[in-house]
């Protein structure tokens, strides 16, 4: 059997699979359903430093290979997290564990990741640059290399463990963005979140969605996740985490050979609770079926 194990950022591995942020809640729901210990690890839902109830409803639409949402980064904010769900969580997991976090300023980044970084099952801070500055014009943190780079800044100051920068594909050029936060001292990068999309009703002639747009996600944008993946792989000499319309072994392995170090599994983990399971116990197949020995031996290998 090949060796699926993988190094991220300090940290190894079982293997690369990791259920994305927003997709897995924290953990304990599908620990219902099978041992989530099989997992890598997995990003728990989005945290900010206040609660949040989201936006309006209607807030997810359906489309051709894929779903739109707008969420809204529904969480009971960091203290709840840390003292109500991240307890709940421990019983079922026993691995580290990558936080994902949200932020409206700089300040709510660093401290919600400063109260994070202090939590014992905490392994990995996945920091999510997409959201909107709401003291920068409502542009997002993830659009500008310049107000990447000060959140990585801000939230490396006040944290020990590795820091995982969470990109937006919603840009010109995604590489200077990267870039940027590798110089500003980011511990990895993580790509890509969500296109923005829109679905219209023809009956009503109305969005589908209150919120008008959403984030489009599921295989139908794997070829750009692929393609992002590649360009950043091979702009940074810090870890990549693949991810975007993942939904087989196969594709795991291809955003490995495109540069990824770990793969996360959003949508599909909507559509199928089994999917992760069931892409580590096809992964071994897999790897014999293209002589792949060991995951860590192709990363970036497609040059």
């Amino acid at each position: 059997m090949g060796k699926m194990s993988v190094d991220l950022c300090g940290i190894t591995l079982d293997n690369p699979v990791i259920p994305a942020s927003g997709t897995f809640g924290y953990g304990y729901e599908f620990a219902e359903l099978y041992d989530i210990n099989i997992l890598g690890t997995f990003s728990f839902k989005g945290t900010t430093k206040d609660p949040r109830f989201g936006n309006p409803t209607p807030r997810i639409a359906e489309c051709t290979a894929g779903m739109i949402n707008a969420v809204g980064l529904q969480n009971p904010g960091v203290e709840k997290v840390i003292s109500e769900e991240l307890p709940k969580m421990r019983k079922v997991f026993r691995k580290k564990v990558m936080a994902n976090v949200s932020g409206f300023s700089i300040e709510d980044y660093a401290y919600t990741c400063e109260k994070l970084d202090k939590c014992e099952e905490v392994g990995w801070l996945e920091v999510n640059v997409s959201c909107p500055n709401v003291h920068g014009g409502g542009m997002s943190f993830g659009t500008s290399p310049e107000a990447a780079a000060e959140v990585t800044k801000a939230v490396k100051k006040v944290t020990t463990k590795p820091v995982i920068i969470k990109l937006s594909p919603n840009v010109t050029d995604i590489v200077s963005i990267a870039k940027a936060c590798e110089e500003a001292g980011a511990d990895g990068i993580s790509l890509i979140n969500t296109l923005l999309g829109m679905r219209i009703d023809l009956k009503t002639k109305k969005p589908v969605i209150a919120n008008k747009m959403g984030g489009f996600s599921g295989s139908a944008i794997f070829p750009v996740a692929v393609r992002m993946v590649y360009q950043v792989a091979n702009a940074v000499n810090i870890p990549v985490v693949g991810m975007g319309g993942v939904s087989k072994a196969e594709d795991v392995i291809e955003l490995m050979l495109a540069g990824a170090t770990a793969v996360e599994i959003g949508a599909q983990n909507l559509i199928d609770p089994f999917c992760a399971r069931d892409i580590i116990n096809d992964l071994p197949m897999v790897m014999e079926k293209y002589g792949i020995n060991s995951l860590s031996d192709i990363i970036g290998g497609a040059k």
